[in-house]
């Protein structure tokens, strides 16, 4: 949580703790009170209502930053099987590829990744994707052990390049414009409705009903950091390819 969240959770409870003044001001408890029982059914279900809801989206979001977590790692799989195929290719070809799938490496760590927590990729990496893809075609094989190599090549290569696609997906926001709107106006509600009771003990009351603002506004701010995979308190990071990186033998 950074200095952002902080200053939204507690204008979210100063806001509710102003309303509520409000209401306790021009509402006066015994009118609110004779409406407790009809304003508690309705709040039952306008709450179980915005439970589903951040419930489903909370949802959502996890397992969208689980699906981009794994995808990393296939993709970094599908990196390293073309890169121990072209250990077995002949030279040149084999240390050319050698050379690109490194290359294509350390762009997606080093450049890569920053770009995408601003919903960017880099064209660098996607050049070098190509010329991966060219340069395992090219290999023309000439004996069966070559063509078994091949075939290998070929299979982790258009694994690499849907696995990054794939990756590439995933650089939008997981919760589109209008979820929001529905989850602030549910979060503005389910709020308000609290308003209405009427309790002898205004402290009591503010206590409860802060206690609820600030646990929606958790949940709102919990799902804001969940959002985007590769961005927020629980981003993606590069370590599946930090791993590829840190496991090699000497290049040929």
């Amino acid at each position: 949580m950074n200095w952002v969240d902080v200053a939204v959770l507690l204008g979210i409870l100063l806001l509710t703790a102003g309303g509520m003044f409000l209401v306790q001001r021009h509402a006066s408890v015994p009118a609110r009170e004779s409406c407790n029982d009809v304003a508690g059914f309705i709040f039952a279900a306008v709450g179980a209502f915005y439970a589903v809801l951040v419930a489903f989206v909370v949802i959502v979001v996890w397992e969208n930053t689980s699906t981009a977590k794994v995808t990393t790692f296939e993709e970094a799989d599908e990196l390293a099987g073309v890169y121990w195929m072209s250990r077995q290719m002949p030279l040149p070809e084999g240390s050319q590829l050698e050379g690109l799938t490194l290359s294509y490496a350390h762009a997606v760590v080093n450049t890569e990744w920053r770009l995408m927590a601003d919903h960017r990729s880099d064209p660098a990496a996607t050049a070098l994707m190509y010329k991966i893809r060219d340069s395992a075609l090219s290999f023309q094989p000439e004996t069966n052990q070559e063509s078994t190599i091949y075939q290998n090549l070929v299979q982790h290569v258009d694994g690499l390049a849907s696995k990054r696609r794939a990756r590439l997906n995933l650089i939008a926001d997981c919760v589109p414009p209008l979820l929001w709107a529905a989850l602030i106006a549910g979060a503005v509600v389910t709020i308000a409705f609290t308003f209405l009771f009427g309790l002898s003990n205004t402290w009591v009351h503010l206590a409860m009903v802060l206690s609820l603002a600030g646990l929606i506004g958790l949940s709102l701010i919990a799902i804001k950091e969940m959002n985007y995979p590769f961005d927020g308190a629980n981003k993606v990071q590069s370590t599946a390819f930090e791993v590829f990186l840190s496991r090699l033998p000497p290049q040929r």
